[in-house]
């Protein structure tokens, strides 16, 4: 996931990703006096006592009025849901708040700024963790409630968002989602026409270059495996790329796989009959398609998946290719089956 976290901090380099952040998924009524003129990057580098850089981290500022408000936008793209996220948050901000304090950037009042602890999360399982600090510590003794530290923190979960939710924000960081949550390569070109006509420029700006790095190393690699992507520097050129070479790839797939299978079917199945012969071998070419992706993805197969995959039936292969598209790992997609057997 090292350039997905990579790319992802990059998007979000930029002023414009965070300002349709805030404006398209906060949804509260201070957002509208807030000045997105204003907004400008703070450095992220704050350092524990025990050393840990929060450098990964994305921090910004704008003014509400003759006020700063600080955003602290904490990326999250791990498989498993963190419990103690609360936690992880309050201790981030501290450190936000003490090098505020080091830097001598705190206002006349010597009061802290207000902050919105911001959670974008790209994970393949539902968010479950606690989003409010009490809801992690231990009521009793009574007295000591007052004591308790209060926090929370804002999630947004791109899993959660359809694409009819989606459409009418009309912002990049809305087009951003839902080519996350796309399932096609003809999807993905749609969605995209979309994000180009909401993106206000056509040269190719540092934001431009970033969001077609995202989509050439980290997106489209995702949902199309093994394919070899032409040099494109814009949003541009990127869609008409996609418009062209989308029937193509999805021509190429289907020769590949009905060669392959047909061939070893047909060797197979003449003895029983050239039509049991071509349905296995129809079905081989979805077996073999399949296995060449899952290698593409994930390298050599255990054995035990190997042999699922042989014995497979259409429905199973149709199941598996299809959560293929959005697992993490083989265990998502066959359970126990890659132990051997």
């Amino acid at each position: 996931m090292a350039d997905h976290d990579h790319s992802y901090k990059l998007l979000f380099s930029h002023a414009e990703m965070i300002r349709d952040l805030i404006k398209g998924f906060v949804h509260e009524e201070w957002v509208e006096q807030l000045d997105f003129d204003t907004l400008e990057k703070v450095s992220g580098s704050y350092v524990s006592d025990d050393l840990r850089d929060r450098e990964d981290d994305v921090v910004w500022r704008l003014r509400w009025g003759s006020e700063w408000v600080y955003v602290y936008l904490l990326l999250e793209f791990q498989s498993t849901v963190d419990r103690y996220m609360a936690v992880r948050m309050l201790t981030y901000l501290g450190l936000l708040y003490q090098d505020l304090i080091k830097a001598g950037q705190l206002p006349e009042s010597g009061l802290l700024p207000a902050v919105l602890p911001l959670v974008l999360y790209n994970g393949s399982g539902c968010w479950q963790a606690a989003r409010e600090l009490e809801a992690l510590i231990d009521p009793r003794p009574e007295g000591l409630a007052k004591y308790r530290p209060r926090l929370r923190y804002l999630l947004i979960d791109e899993g959660e968002f359809s694409e009819d939710e989606l459409n009418p924000l009309q912002n990049l960081v809305a087009g951003l989602f839902a080519l996350e949550n796309a399932r096609t390569a003809q999807d993905v070109q749609r969605i995209l026409e979309t994000v180009r006509q909401c993106y206000d420029r056509e040269d190719p700006d540092k934001l431009q270059r970033a969001l077609v790095v995202w989509l050439k190393r980290v997106m489209l690699p995702a949902r199309l495996p093994g394919i070899e992507m032409p040099e494109v520097n814009t949003l541009r050129e990127m869609n008409a790329m996609l418009a062209e070479r989308v029937v193509e790839w999805t021509e190429e797939w289907k020769r590949e796989g009905l060669q392959e299978g047909l061939q070893e079917g047909l060797q197979e199945g003449l003895q029983e009959g050239l039509q049991r012969g071509l349905q296995k071998g129809l079905q081989k070419g979805q077996a073999n398609l399949l296995k060449r992706l899952l290698v593409r993805r994930f390298g050599d197969l255990p054995v035990g998946v190997e042999a699922r995959l042989d014995s497979a039936t259409t429905e199973e292969l149709g199941q598996w290719g299809e959560r293929l598209l959005e697992a993490a790992s083989l265990e998502e997609i066959f359970g126990n089956a890659g132990d051997p057997k």
